[in-house]
């Protein structure tokens, strides 16, 4: 009898160990997300709706405007994809920790 109390508390204790350490994998990851998102948002999401803007309320562009703003699209989509893509895996692994 007091083999298979043992037997379960040192289970319990384990599950329970895991358990904790599996929280703070899931903590840890979500600080680190929450510290790098604000800076990707400022450097790469404001800029994004800026110029939409004049398309929304039907301003019509010329050509030069539009090339204008077809490059900095292209720069900012390089500029931000390792951001972005950092961002994504940490989703990633936030998911997979929570499972």
């Amino acid at each position: 009898m007091r083999i298979v109390a043992l037997s379960l508390l040192v289970l319990w204790t384990l599950t329970f160990a895991g358990c904790q350490s599996k929280a703070a994998k899931v903590k840890q990851l979500q600080d680190q997300y929450n510290a790098e998102y604000p800076a990707y948002a400022k450097d790469c999401l404001d800029p994004e709706t800026a110029g939409s803007s004049d398309l929304l309320t039907g301003k019509k562009l010329t050509q030069e405007e539009i090339a204008a703003l077809e490059a900095r699209k292209k720069e900012r989509e390089a500029r931000c994809k390792p951001q972005a893509d950092r961002l994504a895996q940490l989703q990633k692994e936030i998911l997979a920790a929570q499972q």
